[in-house]
């Protein structure tokens, strides 16, 4: 068994966490923050680290206490975690995955031509998931054996407005019922509000759900996938009353969402009020940038780009980790993580490095 990789001790602080995503002053220590790790990058680090082996594999909870023992082994002071049972069946094209770390089975990536609604009928025959019927059974594990110091982040299958669309009608089929069928997909995205609206209802029942973070890619690298008018009418106001359900229960609303989004961040600032925004690219602004134009508004949180945290070396890493720190910590309202989530296919030592590297800064040295 390999010794840790990390020189600083880590204490779960997640009152801190979310301090720092409000902006309440400058931090003592960095905080992480991750929409996910892949799952061969945590059994990586487990079996390489022992991080799970005082745990029973044939205890019914071990999922949920490995996913506890693995984030406090890299200083995370949450879990991610929503309800079950909010699936929607799609179609899927498959290819080999070619990362070191290889997905068994492949990996799958959406059927852009046509999904499983591009009419009336299929939206009527569609099987969609009953939020009421869903399942909490890991929040209810959490909210009474996570320990005081780390919270859940309410999260994880959520608030996938734009992101269904796409996915349920085909990316290209909603280009084309964007004009031919529009009360189509009024319809669908009425029916995403509807599911989510009761999902974040009974997340936030959870004492222990201290945040909430929607997922919801709506950019690729030089505009948004629809017209920011289409945005506006059938995505936007989905996250308007998650943040609005998140803010009335006390809780900040975090969104991850891929791409370049100028044309819209006004108004997920002004308008749905996002607390942070997550996922950055340095082909389309790096999060140093980002952080100078909305920083005195919103959290700018990760932002450590992925093709370079898959190329660069050890050095480079820990340089660019003590740069973006130094340009993105004073005052709060930054949390260090890669630019969109731990892939497989980023080296493990490159993601410890950079983990390594934020919680050796000390954002007061020097002051």
């Amino acid at each position: 068994m390999a010794e840790s990789p990390f020189d600083a001790e880590f204490t779960p602080d997640w009152e801190g966490l979310r301090d720092c995503i409000m902006r309440k002053g400058t931090p003592d220590r960095t905080y992480h923050i991750e929409l996910f790790l892949d799952a061969e990058i945590k059994q990586a680090i487990c079996d390489r680290y022992g991080v799970a082996d005082h745990l029973d594999p044939e205890d019914e909870f071990h999922g949920l206490k490995r996913e506890v023992a693995v984030n406090r082994f890299l200083g995370y002071d949450y879990v991610r975690q929503g309800i079950e049972g909010l699936d929607m069946p799609l179609k899927h094209c498959l290819t080999d995955d070619t990362a070191d770390l290889a997905r068994d089975g492949g990996r799958r990536y959406m059927e852009e031509h046509e999904g499983p609604i591009t009419s009336w009928e299929d939206f009527e025959s569609y099987p969609w998931p009953d939020p009421e019927q869903a399942t909490s059974r890991a929040l209810e594990w959490y909210e009474e054996n996570l320990r005081g110091d780390m919270c859940v982040i309410g999260s994880g299958g959520f608030a996938h407005f734009a992101e269904h669309l796409t996915w349920l009608m085909g990316y290209e089929s909603l280009c084309y019922a964007l004009y031919d069928q529009r009360d189509l997909v009024s319809a669908i995205s009425d029916r995403l509000v509807e599911t989510y609206r009761v999902a974040i209802a009974r997340m936030l029942e959870f004492d222990r759900v201290k945040i909430i973070w929607g997922s919801d890619d709506m950019g690729f690298k030089t505009g948004t996938l629809i017209s920011p008018d289409d945005l506006r009418e059938f995505v936007l106001p989905g996250h308007k009353l998650m943040a609005s359900m998140s803010h009335e229960a006390g809780r900040p609303y975090l969104l991850h969402a891929c791409g370049k989004l100028d044309a819209i961040m006004e108004d997920l600032i002004e308008d749905v009020q996002i607390d942070a925004r997550h996922s950055f690219e340095d082909t389309i602004e790096p999060v140093t940038l980002a952080v100078k134009r909305y920083g005195d508004r919103i959290a700018l949180l990760g932002g450590i780009d992925v093709d370079f945290l898959c190329r660069a070396d050890h050095e480079q890493i820990r340089r660019r980790v003590r740069e973006t720190l130094q340009r993105c910590m004073p005052g709060g309202g930054y949390c260090l993580g890669s630019g969109n989530s731990v892939a497989n296919y980023i080296p493990v030592d490159n993601y410890l490095a950079m983990v390594d590297e934020g919680r050796r800064f000390n954002p007061n040295a020097g002051a």
